[in-house]
């Protein structure tokens, strides 16, 4: 594990503003202090926090070009046009085309569905799929999660006599595709008051659209909240506004009454607890992706797409197996990876970011090999794989708060295409220039990197002692959730804390600890997972020792408790 830099939240509110906030809910000082922390300052606010409402929804209206966008999707409904359904292979991708699909489906069907093949097509609008749809006599198509870029292939499109509207949420480049309607928040001349939508949260909007002017009772589409869910919390965006509205719903969604599809791909995962925006992103989001990293995405869609629960069942091991090959690829290329940084010197010792390139890595998992690397070498990183002749595709990770996207736009004039956001991107690249790329990226993160962006950080929300930990705070804090960016989950600092019994070692590297807070005299559980060669050697030689965790309940033969997941493990020097 790497140190961490511990950081406690800046907090500048009165002791009496905390209590005054207490005091009007009912709550404790600490909770107050949380809510504070989350911009919660009132009673009035923490109704709506802690009441999150469908009705606070933004008019679709507002966003740009949304009424002409509704206007050609009727349009082609009317003249009994046939549309086409495009969308990015990833979860966003599948998850928007499952819903919009899935949802047209219901009143219109001359529809059909397309995702790109990541390895003939790659990343987007694709020619292949516009001469598909040229085939299939479609005259409208709806762009998901991407399209923002791709000028020349709407410009194709436009040619043969297809329409597009995008329903994108990616960064926009200088100049918008000549589509029917541009639907992205990021617009800089779009009014939408909520910025952070997915991908799959546009075709939401659209979708909404649809139901005002059509004059269907928007109850019918909340039912496929649990997709939208799915998206916001596979494609890591933050957890507020519209976003937590609707994660909050589809959490509700799809713990009580789940769609086929995701009912059978928990079930194959193995997965029988109340499902938050963490396990999604850990049990479903990994397994969704496996289909287009794999082999092909359209297998995902037809699984959120089922009605019969056999035959979601038949795809859900499909991608489960899909998965497991995603694992070995992803362990194998990672333990590569690792191996050419620590047996080059420079990229070793020196280099402040990591750019590595094999001709035979498997596109498919090159983005999640760049985030491995980063628990090893916290630093920006861009993995590279060659697709084909001369050209190789690459994906890149950054570190908390570093903005990758400017940093692969500094060196624009090296790549074919790129496109994303500032934690994550992707790019096509001559292989002749990975070289200069790599000079290039480096000097630029050497440039703009901030000293405390070059280690990992905990955001440590308060100090605590263990005896406020009761069943009733936990109770409360859940209800501030979902947790995610911007809403993370409340990390807590308890100070010289000791063990009362000698730890445990689970599997060979995680550690299960008592520990005793000696100033309230509470003992409670703490998990610390790949810990064991971190600190277990400095807890049996230290007395005393701080703890970062975040506070859990272990539901074990339906026996209820809470306990500690730690974060970090402080000694005193």
């Amino acid at each position: 594990m790497i140190s961490k830099r511990w950081t406690l939240r800046p907090f500048t509110h009165t002791k009496k503003e905390v209590e005054s906030l207490a005091n009007s809910l009912g709550i404790d000082n600490t909770l107050a202090e949380l809510l504070i922390l989350r911009g919660v300052e009132n009673f009035e606010e923490a109704k709506h926090f802690f009441r999150p409402s469908l009705n606070d929804l933004h008019d679709p209206f507002l966003m740009k070009d949304m009424d002409v966008a509704v206007d050609r999707l009727l349009l082609a409904i009317e003249k009994k046009e046939t549309i086409m359904i495009f969308g990015d292979y990833d979860v966003d991708g599948t998850t928007a085309v499952a819903l919009v699909y899935g949802f047209l489906k219901i009143y219109y069907d001359k529809l059909i569905y397309y995702n790109p093949d990541r390895y003939k097509e790659g990343y987007g609008i694709s020619t292949i799929g516009i001469d598909h749809a040229k085939e299939s006599d479609v005259t409208l198509i709806i762009a998901l999660d991407c399209g923002i870029k791709s000028i020349d292939k709407i410009d194709y499109a436009k040619q043969l006599g297809i329409d597009f509207i995008i329903c994108d949420h990616h960064e926009p480049g200088s100049e918008l595709p000549q589509a029917v309607a541009v639907l992205d928040p990021k617009r800089k001349d779009c009014p939408y008051p909520f910025k952070e939508l997915t991908g799959n949260g546009v075709g939401f909007k659209l979708l909404t659209a649809f139901c005002d002017r059509r004059q269907i009772a928007i109850e019918k589409l909340y039912e496929w909240l649990d997709l939208v869910m799915v998206s916001i919390a596979s494609d890591i965006v933050p957890i507020v506004g519209e976003n937590r509205i609707l994660a909050h719903f589809g959490l509700k969604k799809i713990n009580e009454n789940p769609r086929i599809g995701l009912r059978a791909l928990k079930e194959v995962a193995g997965f029988n607890g109340e499902m938050s925006i963490e396990s999604v992103v850990f049990t479903l989001g990994p397994r969704i992706n496996a289909a287009g990293r794999i082999k092909h995405a359209k297998a995902a869609v037809q699984l959120m797409l089922s009605e019969d629960y056999d035959q979601a069942i038949q795809f859900a091991h499909e991608i489960q197996k899909h998965n497991l090959e995603r694992r070995d690829f992803d362990s194998n290329i990672t333990e590569e990876a690792l191996a050419m940084i620590n047996e080059d010197a420079w990229l070793a010792n020196e280099a402040v970011s990591t750019v590595l390139f094999k001709n035979d890595w498997h596109k498919g998992v090159i983005g999640i090999v760049a985030s491995r690397c980063i628990e090893h070498f916290y630093r920006p990183t861009v993995i590279f794989t060659q697709t084909k002749e001369n050209f190789a595709t690459g994906s890149a990770r950054s570190v908390s708060g570093f903005n990758l996207y400017n940093a692969i736009e500094s060196c624009s004039h090296l790549l074919e295409q790129y496109g994303g956001h500032a934690h994550a991107a992707g790019m096509t690249i001559p292989v002749e220039n990975i070289a200069p790329f790599r000079q290039h990226f480096n000097e630029y993160v050497a440039q703009h990197i901030l000293d405390e962006q070059k280690t990992p950080k905990i955001d440590i929300d308060i100090e605590v002692l263990l005896d406020e930990l009761t069943p009733k705070f936990y109770r409360i804090m859940k209800q501030m959730g979902p947790f995610g960016p911007q809403n993370m989950q409340p990390v807590f600092l308890a100070k010289k804390v000791s063990l009362a019994a000698e730890p445990r070692i689970l599997k060979e590297k995680h550690l299960k600890l008592e520990v005793l807070d000696e100033n309230s005299g509470v003992t409670m559980t703490a998990l610390g997972f790949n810990m064991k060669e971190y600190c277990y050697v400095q807890l049996m030689r230290n007395k005393y020792f701080d703890i970062a965790f975040s506070l859990e309940e272990n539901n074990f033969r339906d026996q209820k408790t809470l306990q500690l997941f730690l974060k970090d493990v402080r000694f005193d020097a």
